[in-house]
Parts: structure tokens; C-alpha cells; sequence
């Protein structure tokens, strides 16, 4: 059965949409972020801003990208159909949502959440027990680079991701568990927020 362009909107993409389209995707592997429109000017050669933005209106006007207004890096790939990536253990010094890393997809709406959710973590050990995050549970994370002292993040130290509350103390940077066995982790080397914990299901519900 030959199938409609209509069905796959990236279809429709010209090749410097579909360039700007990776460019944004591994941006988001392997920073956790994805580029302002300057950091798309100097990758491509555009003249000014203008043409970035050009382009992403573009993108977003083909269904391949959101954007949100008022963010210099409000920009998202769009939905897939098949629901959000659910991450299980993280392999050494892969990048979260490596396909090693993945154990498929579920379907839950992204705007489910108190923020976009762009990913589903599943949570091994009870270090956080103090928030009400148990073993088992899937944490509904919402990607980004910025974080505020006291909310709880997906951070990377290293080889190793964790589920933590940030603790900004001057220029000292803690990671606290919700559990009184579990000493706090005193960053001293380089700290990665690979994102924001926005939601939680447990068995199957949404708390």
C-alpha cells in the first residue's frame, strides 16, 4: 500500500530542513539541549538570526519541530507516535536516550505533566524514598541543562546518571538523596543535569 506523504510530515522536508533537523537532534544527545538560533547561524553559515528562525518556522510549520515562544532554546522535536522513549539502566557514558539505553516506548501524553515530558526514567534503588519515589517507579523527566536548587534531577557525574535533589550552597553544588542511609554527594568534578523530574507513574497511575 503506498503510503501518503501526508502520513510522515518529515517527508515533506527540504535537505537543508532535514541538515537543520539533525543538527537539532544531536544537539539534544549530546548536550541535552538543543541550539539557539545563533548556535544554528554559526553551524550553517546564515547571515543573521533571521534565517534560523526562517527555517524553524519552517520545520514547525511541517509538523517536524515545536517552538516556544519567549526561550532562546525553546525548541522541540515534535511528537512521535509512538508515545515517550522509556529509559532502563543507563550503559557507562552513553547518552540517555541511546537505543542501548531504551526499553521501547509508552503511551502517555508529553503535556501530561507539570512540564513537557520528553522521556520516561525507571527508577532503581530506594534513595529516594523520602519524595515518594520507590523502586520500580517511572519518573517523567523534562529535558534540560538548568536547574534550580531544591528541585530533584536526572544529572549525570561523570560515567554515572542519578536521580537526585539539587543543593546549590554558594559555590559548593550538593546532590541530595530523600533517605537518611544515603550520605549527600558532594560535587567536585564536572555535573551534567541531563533534566528536570516532572512527573511520577506507578503502576500505571499517574501521582
Amino acid at each position: 500500500m503506498k503510503r501518503s506523504s501526508s502520513d510522515n510530515p518529515h517527508d515533506s522536508l527540504t535537505p537543508r530542513q532535514r541538515e537543520i533537523l539533525d543538527f537539532i537532534r544531536a544537539n539534544l544527545d549530546e548536550r541535552g539541549a538543543p541550539p539557539t538560533r545563533l548556535e544554528i547561524c554559526q553551524a550553517f553559515g546564515f547571515a543573521s538570526p533571521n534565517a534560523a528562525e526562517a527555517h524553524l518556522r519552517a520545520l514547525s510549520k511541517k509538523g517536524a519541530i515545536t517552538m516556544e515562544a519567549g526561550s532562546a532554546r525553546g525548541i522541540r522535536l515534535a511528537e512521535h507516535p509512538g508515545g515517550l522513549p522509556l529509559i532502563g539502566s543507563v550503559a557507562a557514558g552513553s547518552p540517555l536516550l541511546a537505543l542501548e539505553n531504551q526499553r521501547g516506548k509508552i503511551q502517555i501524553p508529553p503535556n501530561l505533566f507539570s512540564a513537557r515530558a520528553d522521556y520516561l526514567l525507571q527508577v532503581r534503588g530506594n534513595s529516594m524514598t523520602g519524595a515518594g519515589i520507590l523502586d520500580g517507579d517511572l519518573l517523567a523527566v523534562h529535558r534540560t541543562v538548568d536547574a534550580r536548587s531544591g528541585q530533584i534531577v536526572v544529572a549525570r557525574l561523570g560515567d554515572e546518571v542519578t536521580v537526585k535533589r539539587l543543593k546549590r550552597r554558594g559555590g559548593r553544588i550538593e546532590l541530595l538523596a530523600e533517605n537518611p542511609d544515603y550520605p549527600p554527594i558532594v560535587v567536585s568534578g564536572p555535573l551534567v543535569i541531563e533534566g528536570l523530574v516532572v512527573g511520577l507513574i506507578r503502576d500505571g497511575r499517574t501521582l
